[in-house]
């Protein structure tokens, strides 16, 4: 819980239960960065929000700021890089400035990251729950560099707390974290080494935060997580009952599933989600490898036969769902034959979107003790091969579409910019500069889908009925 409370004139924020004097943050301005997924977009987001309660406001692009938060990414080692150029920039553009640094990278190297100029605290997975007290301590006393040049990193088995996050930051919807950590260390991933084991809040908190949500207004919100469908670890509940309870909650119209692995996709959850309230037809399941001997290597906990039969029951219950699906391409093992077998699946399955990437070798993962190799050339021909085939099923899914009518949820557009929006099955909709209205944002309004935009990345608004 946090409130403000006065004490002789002096703003105070109760955060769990400790008294924090905000004075010093008074009207200091913050900067925000997120590298990654829409969990790490969910966790700071909520860090802007609780330093917003204590007085900080948010810089515009252009202002120096006094505090930067850079919330951190380590799924590649393209990621590696993206934070440290993030970093370096932030400290060079906003001199004098307080940097934190927190997310997985931060948790994978703590001392090269310390060591960096200008970085003044460093929090690992377990210590972020605890950013605004760590923030407070280092913060107001910054003069004494021994105390706040600091890293704080607990080893992955000791990384327990979980951060509760439900916010939307300048987004239209919002990103309720619903389960952090995972147990299945594949051989590709470093993520259970930097976000811990699985574990997860009870379900009443969660409705709880949703229902908060509904109160703001927020009319959409998308579960987010690491290993979402691994839901209940810690409480002993099951993800189909958190859908179920979150499926009641009044004022929330839309639900997305961000993730679910497909052993963790039940059919008893299709089912329910194909009649629910407020779940739309939308899915992300990761595949990675269309090759059983890869997906084995990979130590993955399904083969393709299962995966292509979650796809085929989707279709069945729910024919205009929309399924993204994660793939990656010259991990070590994949064969040209062990890629062919990949791309055939795909081909065959009816998948609106594929999420390509790379393989990137991580640092103390066993996949390094497999021998066979990859070159970059290969994995830059297959990745090209892989996404000109999503291009195509995207195409065919949103041309399905053009001349109907749908509900669509319209998000905030920068002025002079076309304004953008979802259907329920996440058709990218737009409406061009002349006819977008603030007012439309966060409204769902009923509009007939006309042709693509020149991009050919969303439909356009052909009528609209406000």
């Amino acid at each position: 819980m946090r409130t403000f409370v006065p004490v002789n004139n002096t703003p105070y924020y109760i955060y769990k239960k400790r008294m924090i004097d905000t004075s010093a943050f008074q009207g200091k301005k913050a900067k925000y960065y997120t590298v990654g997924c829409k969990l790490n977009f969910s966790e700071t987001s909520t860090f802007g929000k609780m330093l917003s309660e204590m007085g900080v406001v948010e810089a515009t692009k252009d202002e120096q700021a006094d505090i930067c938060l850079i919330n951190t990414c380590a799924v590649t080692d393209v990621a590696d890089h993206k934070c440290r150029q993030v970093i370096h920039r932030l400290v060079r553009e906003n001199p004098g400035a307080f940097v934190v640094v927190t997310g997985c990278y931060a948790q994978l190297q703590p001392i090269r990251i310390s060591k960096m100029e200008g970085v003044d605290l460093v929090l690992g997975s377990n210590e972020k729950a605890n950013l605004i007290q760590f923030l407070s301590e280092r913060f107001v006393n910054r003069d004494n560099t021994a105390l706040y040049r600091t890293y704080k990193t607990e080893k992955t088995k000791d990384i327990k707390t979980f951060a509760p996050s439900c916010s939307r930051g300048n987004r239209t919807r919002y990103f309720l974290k619903v389960q952090d950590g995972c147990d299945y260390f594949c051989t590709y991933c470093t993520i259970p080494f930097a976000r811990g084991f699985s574990r997860n809040p009870p379900i009443a908190s969660l409705v709880a935060q949703a229902e908060e949500a509904a109160r703001e207004g927020g009319k959409e919100i998308v579960l987010t997580g690491v290993n979402i469908g691994d839901f209940g670890k810690t409480t002993g509940e099951k993800f189909i009952d958190l859908v179920k309870a979150l499926d009641g909650v009044e004022g929330v119209q839309r639900y997305r599933i961000s993730s679910l692995e497909p052993d963790l996709l039940s059919d008893e959850l299709i089912d329910y989600c194909a009649q629910s309230r407020a779940f739309m037809p939308h899915y992300h399941i990761p595949l990675q490898s269309g090759s059983d001997t890869v997906l084995k290597l990979m130590h993955r906990h399904y083969d393709c036969q299962l995966f292509a039969d979650k796809i085929r029951h989707i279709k069945a219950v729910m024919p205009d769902a929309f399924i993204g699906v994660d793939v990656m391409v010259g991990c070590r093992g994949e064969t040209p034959e062990c890629f062919e077998e990949t791309y055939d699946l795909l081909s065959g399955l009816d998948v609106t979107q594929l999420h390509v990437f790379p393989y990137s070798e991580r640092p103390g993962t066993l996949a390094l003790d497999i021998p066979y190799r990859v070159g970059e050339k290969d994995k830059k021909e297959r990745s090209r091969r892989l996404l000109e085939l999503s291009d195509q099923k995207t195409h065919a899914f949103y041309e399905r579409h053009i001349g109907q009518e749908a509900e669509v949820l319209f998000e905030k557009s920068t002025e002079g910019r076309a304004m953008h929006g979802f259907t329920k099955n996440y058709v990218r909709v737009e409406l061009s500069p002349a006819e977008a209205n603030d007012e439309y944002d966060n409204q769902l309004i009923k509009c007939t889908l006309g042709d693509f935009n020149y991009r050919k990345t969303a439909l356009k608004v052909e009528k609209m009925r406000t």
